[in-house]
C-alpha cells in the first residue's frame, strides 16, 4: 500500500530529529540576528501614512509657520497665586533654563511676554515680568491686571484666577535620529526635578505634544518589560497544568521563544520600526504560537497514554493534525494580514510580523517540536479523567447531543440579542485617553485641562493671497470676526489670533486710550505698527509662528476642552460652514494632530471593513477546499462570524466607544476563531467519512479527540490577550480585551452551537 505524503513526512520527522533541530537552530539564529537593526520610534506621526491628507495639511502648516511640537511646564504654587515675587522669580529662572532644552526654538512665559505700552509717541516693548526679585506689590498687581486681561495670555499661559501659569517650549526636531523626543523629555524632566528640589512647595506638571510622543514609547516599552514576562508565566502554568507534562511544556516554550525571535528578527531585517502598536507583537506571537503546539501534543500524549510508543504516537499525531494545523495557521495569518488595509501604518507592521510569527510557529510545531519530543524523555501519565468515570469531553458531548434543540435556539437567540446591541457603538476616540491614570502624561494633562487649557487644538491658516496682505483692514476684520465667533462656541477655551496684537498696538499708538482697542483703519497704519513691533522683538520671540514670511497669511489657533472624535468632526464641519459663508474670499486650510487622530479613526473603520470582507471571502474559500464540502464550509461561517458580532454587542453595552484599536479586531480575530471551527469540523468529517459514524457519534468523536485541545488553546489565547488587556496603553488594552472576549465566545459557539447546527442540518439532509 502506497504511503501518503503525510505519513512519509511524519516518518522522516521522527527518524531524523537531530538533523531537524540543527537546521532549526541555524535558521532561528540567522533570523533573530536581525533584531540588532530594530529601532523604536515614538513619533505620533508614525500613525499616519505618507499620503494621509490630514498629515499633509499639518506638515504644510508647520512648514509655513513654526512647528507646533512643544513641552509645556504648568506651575501650581501652594498658595494658589502665581503673582508673587517668589513664583515669578521661579518662572523667570525656568524660562531662561528652558532655552537649553535640546532643539528648543522658542520659550513663552509670563516673564518674557512682550508687553507693549506707549510713552509719548514711542512704543515700548518689554518683558512683562522680568527682574521678579525687584518687584513691589504695586508692580505685581499691575502685572496681574495685564496678564489676566490679555487674550494672548489668559487660558494659555495663565489661568483667569491666576492660580497656575505655564511655560511653553516650542521644539524644532530635525528628524535625524529617533531619540530626539527622548532627549527633549529627559531635559524637561531634569529641569522640573531640579526646580522641585529647591522648591518642594510647588507642583509642576508636564504636557504637550513632545510629552505625548514620549508617552507612546514609554507605555509600549513598559508593556514589553512587564506583559511579555507575565504572559510567559501564564503560558507555562496553563500548559503545565493542562498537559501534565514537563517535557511537552518545555518543548512548547522553545517553539514560542523561537517564533518570537524569528518574527522580531524579521522586522529588523525588513527595516520595519517598532511603534507602540507593533511593540505588542511579541505578546501576540507568544499567544498564537501555543495553539499549533497544543493540538499536536494533546494528540501525541493521548496516544502515549493509550499504549503507543513515542514514534508511533508522534507519527499518528502528525498524520491527524498536519492539515488542520496548516489550514488554521493560514487562516490566522490571513486574518492578521487583513490589517494591511488599515489606514494606520503601525497596524500593517503588527499584522505582518504576527503573520510571519504564526507561519514560523506552524513550521516549528511540525518540525522542531516533534523532533524535541523524540530526543527528550517523556513520561506517560494517567489521563485527566478518572478511570471509573467518563472523560469530561464525553459528558459535554452527551449534554450537547441530548439538549441540541435547546442549545441551537438558545445560543442562536443569545447571538441575536447581543448582536442587536452592535449599533449602540459609535466611532469615537480621544488620544489623551490612550493612556490610563498610571501614566504621568495622562495625570498631568488632566490637571492642565481642568486648570488652564486643553491640548486639543486646530490651526487655521488664513491666506489673504498677496504679499503684505495680512495688513489689509478688510482681511483683519474677517479674521477678527472668525476669532470672536470661535470664542462664543461651546468648549472653546482659547483663540490665538494676530488681530489681538494689532488691536493692542493700535491702542498703544493712541496713548493707550482703551477706546482705540480696535483694528487699524488703514493698511498703511497696520503695516507701520507691525514693522515697529517686530523690530522691537528679541531673538526667538518673533511672529513667525503666526505670520508667514511674506505676510500673506496668518495662523489662528483655536483650543478646546477635551473633545471626542465625533465632537471634533462635528465642530470641524460647523467651522468650515461658517468660514465658507463668511470668508468666501479667503483661502483657508485647517490642520492639527487633533484633526489627524479624529479622521484616522473613522477612515480606519471603513478601510478595515474592506479588508475584513476580503479576508472572510478568502478564508471561506480555503475552508471549502480544505473540508471538501461547500455545505460544511458555509456552515462554518456561523461560528466564525457570530463571535465578533457578539463581542462588539457586549462592547456596545459596556463601553459603546470604538476607537482606532478596535477597528482591526474583527479582521484579526476572524483568522483566530476559525482555528477551533476547523479542528472540530475536520474531526467530525473524519468520523463521518473514514469511520462511517452517524452525526451523533461523529459529534462525540470530535469532542473526545479535539475537545481538550480546543479548551487548552482557547484558555491560553484568552489568558494571553487578557494579559495584553492589562496594558496601560489603550490601543493595546482595548485590542487585547476585545480579542479575549471574541475568542471566549468563539469557543462557546464551537462547543454549544456548531454541533447542534450540524445535527440539525444533517437531519434535514437525510429527511
Amino acid at each position: 500500500m502506497t504511503k501518503s505524503f503525510t505519513q512519509r513526512y511524519a516518518e522522516y520527522i521522527v527518524n531524523h530529529p537531530w538533523r531537524l533541530l540543527l537546521l532549526s537552530l541555524i535558521i532561528i539564529l540567522t533570523a533573530a540576528s536581525g533584531g540588532r537593526f530594530l529601532q523604536f520610534t515614538n513619533d505620533y506621526r508614525e500613525f499616519f501614512s505618507e499620503d494621509n491628507p490630514e498629515l499633509l495639511a499639518f506638515e504644510e502648516v508647520q512648514d509655513t509657520y513654526n512647528k507646533a511640537d512643544n513641552v509645556m511646564f504648568v506651575i501650581a504654587p501652594q498658595n494658589g497665586n502665581v503673582f508673587t515675587v517668589e513664583t515669578l522669580a521661579i518662572v523667570e529662572d525656568m524660562t531662561e533654563q528652558a532655552w537649553q532644552i535640546p532643539y528648543s526654538s522658542r520659550v513663552d512665559s509670563l516673564s518674557n511676554y512682550q508687553h507693549t505700552i506707549a510713552e509719548g509717541d514711542d512704543l515700548i516693548v518689554e518683558d512683562l515680568a522680568s527682574g521678579a526679585l525687584n518687584l513691589n506689590p504695586s508692580d505685581l498687581e499691575a502685572i496681574r491686571e495685564v496678564a489676566i486681561n490679555e487674550p494672548l495670555l489668559v487660558h494659555r499661559l495663565v489661568s483667569p484666577s491666576g492660580h497656575v501659569t505655564a511655560i511653553n517650549v516650542t521644539v524644532q526636531l530635525p528628524g535625524e535620529n529617533l531619540n530626539e523626543v527622548v532627549e527633549v523629555v529627559a531635559a524637561a524632566r531634569s529641569l522640573r526635578d531640579e526646580i522641585l528640589s529647591h522648591h518642594p512647595e510647588l507642583k509642576i506638571y508636564l504636557t504637550g505634544l513632545s510629552m505625548m510622543d514620549n508617552s507612546f514609547g514609554e507605555a509600549s516599552q513598559n508593556d514589553m518589560k512587564t506583559l511579555v514576562p507575565i504572559m510567559f508565566l501564564v503560558v507555562v502554568l496553563v500548559l503545565g497544568f493542562m498537559l501534565r507534562s514537563i517535557t511537552a511544556t518545555v518543548a512548547t516554550v522553545v517553539v514560542i521563544l523561537s517564533a518570537i525571535l524569528f518574527g522580531m528578527g524579521s522586522m529588523g531585517w525588513l527595516g520595519w520600526k517598532l511603534t507602540p502598536p507593533s511593540a505588542s507583537a511579541p505578546t501576540i506571537i507568544l499567544t498564537m504560537a501555543v495553539a499549533d503546539a497544543v493540538h499536536l501534543l494533546v494528540t501525541f500524549l493521548y496516544n502515549l497514554r493509550h499504549g503507543q510508543d513515542k514514534k508511533m504516537a508522534m507519527q499518528d499525531s502528525l498524520r491527524v493534525n498536519l492539515q488542520p494545523i496548516f489550514i488554521t495557521s493560514i487562516t490566522t495569518a490571513i486574518g492578521f494580514l487583513s490589517m494591511n488595509f488599515s489606514d494606520v501604518p503601525p497596524f500593517h507592521d503588527l499584522g505582518n510580523v504576527v503573520a510571519i510569527g504564526v507561519m514560523i510557529a506552524f513550521a516549528l510545531s511540525v518540525t522542531t517540536l516533534p523532533a524535541l519530543m523524540m530526543v527528550l524523555p517523556v513520561r506517560s501519565r494517567p489521563s485527566m479523567a478518572k478511570n471509573t468515570g467518563q472523560h469530561p469531553m464525553t459528558n459535554l458531548a452527551d449534554i450537547v447531543i441530548n439538549h441540541r434543540r435547546k442549545l441551537l435556539w438558545g445560543m442562536g437567540g443569545l447571538a441575536i440579542i447581543l448582536i442587536s446591541f452592535l449599533p449602540t457603538n459609535k466611532i469615537d476616540d480621544q488620544f489623551v485617553e490612550y493612556f490610563d491614570q498610571s501614566v504621568e502624561f495622562r495625570r498631568d494633562t488632566d490637571f492642565v485641562v481642568e486648570n488652564l487649557n486643553g491640548i486639543y487644538d486646530i490651526h487655521y491658516s488664513l491666506q489673504q493671497g498677496e504679499s503684505g496682505g495680512v495688513n489689509e483692514p478688510e482681511f483683519l476684520q474677517q479674521v477678527e470676526n472668525f476669532a470672536n465667533w470661535l470664542r462664543a462656541q461651546d468648549k472653546v477655551t482659547h483663540v490665538r489670533s494676530i488681530t489681538d496684537i494689532f488691536k493692542r498696538l493700535n491702542k498703544n499708538m493712541h496713548g493707550d486710550d482703551p477706546a482705540f482697542y480696535r483694528l487699524p483703519e488703514t493698511r498703511e497704519l497696520a503695516a507701520q505698527y507691525l514693522l515697529l513691533y517686530e523690530l522691537s522683538l528679541p531673538y526667538g520671540l518673533d511672529l513667525n509662528d503666526q505670520i508667514d514670511i511674506d505676510k500673506s497669511a496668518t495662523r489662528l489657533t483655536v483650543t478646546f476642552k477635551n473633545l471626542h472624535t465625533e465632537e471634533v468632526l462635528i465642530l470641524e464641519e460647523k467651522i468650515a460652514a461658517w468660514l465658507s459663508e463668511n470668508t468666501p474670499d479667503i483661502k483657508v486650510s485647517a490642520a492639527s494632530a487633533t484633526l489627524m487622530f479624529a479622521h484616522i479613526g473613522k477612515r480606519n473603520v471603513q478601510s478595515m471593513l474592506v479588508g475584513t470582507t476580503l479576508a472572510l471571502v478568502l478564508i471561506s474559500f480555503i475552508l471549502v477546499l480544505a473540508l471538501r464540502s461547500w455545505r460544511t464550509g458555509l456552515i462554518s461561517l456561523a461560528p466564525n462570524l457570530l463571535p465578533a458580532g457578539m463581542a462588539f454587542g457586549i462592547w456596545g453595552i459596556m463601553v459603546g466607544q470604538i476607537g482606532m484599536s478596535l477597528s482591526v479586531v474583527t479582521g484579526m480575530t476572524l483568522g483566530i476563531v476559525v482555528d477551533d471551527t476547523v479542528h472540530f469540523l475536520s474531526k467530525y468529517l473524519r468520523a463521518r467519512r473514514e469511520k462511517g459514524l452517524d452525526s451523533h457519534e461523529a459529534i462525540r468523536y470530535a469532542f473526545n479527540t479535539v475537545g481538550v485541545a480546543l479548551w487548552v488553546t482557547s484558555l491560553v489565547l484568552v489568558a494571553g490577550f487578557i494579559v495584553l488587556g492589562q496594558s496601560h496603553f489603550a490601543l493595546n488594552a482595548h485590542m487585547g480585551a476585545m480579542t479575549a472576549v471574541t475568542i471566549g465566545l468563539a469557543l462557546l459557539m464551537d462547543f454549544l452551537f456548531l454541533p447542534p447546527l450540524l445535527m440539525k442540518l444533517e437531519r434535514k439532509k437525510n429527511a
